[in-house]
Parts: structure tokens; C-alpha cells; sequence
């Protein structure tokens, strides 16, 4: 699996990759954000959304209590789940996971996947960037590491 790793120094870098793979997205496609709380997986998702909608204005709430919000975009239409409260694997039927594999489906939390992983995925895993973090630099509490893997016929135009 192809991998590479960007810094991300500030918000607007996060927003610059999110903007980078919507470009690449396309439907069938699924784009896996991992990383503990607050590492910018809700920031990418809405960056993501704005730049696929078009609309630097588009109101992305996090779909932490209703699950999956879709949206009418560019590109195609794409389900913004957040797993992070869903109830077992079994909940995946009840969001229509199998309907909206066949559009673009941006998964935050996608370790509640569990065998229902896609393949060909991109996964997209931020970290906090703990050597900014230690230099105290104005952005060092935004500074984060993206990994990415998958996507090895694209991943190249991500960077």
C-alpha cells in the first residue's frame, strides 16, 4: 500500500489536503479519517465538503448525533459519517452504509467499520505533531501529521 506523510502546520494546510483529495474523489469512493480527539478529522471532513460543494460558506455540522449527513456536491454525493457513537457494527445497515458505498462516503471514525472496511480506500490518519508542540511556534496547537495510505494510482497528486 502506498503511503506518505505531510506536516500539516495550520488549519488552512488541513483545509489545502482536504481540498487536494476532493479533487481526486469520485464516486464509489471511500475516504477513512482516523486520529484521536481534536487531531482536525470534523475540520478536514468540512473542508472536504466546502471544496466538493464548491461553497466556502457551506454549513458542515458534525454528524456526531445523527451519524451520516449527505450532501449534493460537485463531485458527486458524498456521506459524511461520524461512527464515533454508532452501536455496534450492525448499526452500519441502519445508516444505509450499502447504499452509499456506490457514492463517495467520508468516514470519520472508520475503526467502528470493522470487517466493513472498503477496500481501495484512502486512509487518512492526523496526528498531533508533537515536535511543533515542543517548539511553542504560534501554530504549534494546530500543527498536526496527515498519513495517508491507499489510493496508489492518486496519492501522488495529494502532496
Amino acid at each position: 500500500m502506498s503511503a506518505i506523510e505531510i506536516l500539516l502546520p495550520d488549519l488552512a494546510a488541513t483545509e489545502r489536503l482536504a481540498a487536494s483529495v476532493a479533487t481526486q474523489a469520485r464516486p464509489g469512493d471511500a475516504i477513512l479519517l482516523a486520529g484521536p480527539l481534536g487531531a482536525g478529522k470534523t475540520a478536514f471532513a468540512r473542508a472536504f465538503l466546502r471544496a466538493a460543494t464548491g461553497d466556502p460558506r457551506l454549513e458542515v455540522p458534525s454528524p456526531s448525533f445523527t451519524l451520516v449527513q449527505t450532501y449534493d456536491t460537485d463531485i458527486g454525493t458524498v456521506h459524511h459519517f461520524d461512527l464515533w457513537r454508532l452501536d455496534g457494527q450492525a448499526g452500519l445497515a441502519e445508516l444505509g452504509w450499502d447504499e452509499a458505498r456506490a457514492d463517495i462516503v467520508l468516514v470519520e471514525w472508520p475503526d467502528r467499520l470493522g470487517t466493513d472496511v472498503p477496500d481501495g480506500a484512502l486512509a487518512i490518519t492526523l496526528a498531533y505533531d508533537a515536535a511543533a508542540l515542543r517548539t511553542g511556534t504560534p501554530v504549534a496547537g494546530e500543527a498536526r501529521r496527515g498519513t495517508l495510505a491507499g489510493w496508489p494510482e492518486r496519492i501522488g497528486h495529494l502532496a
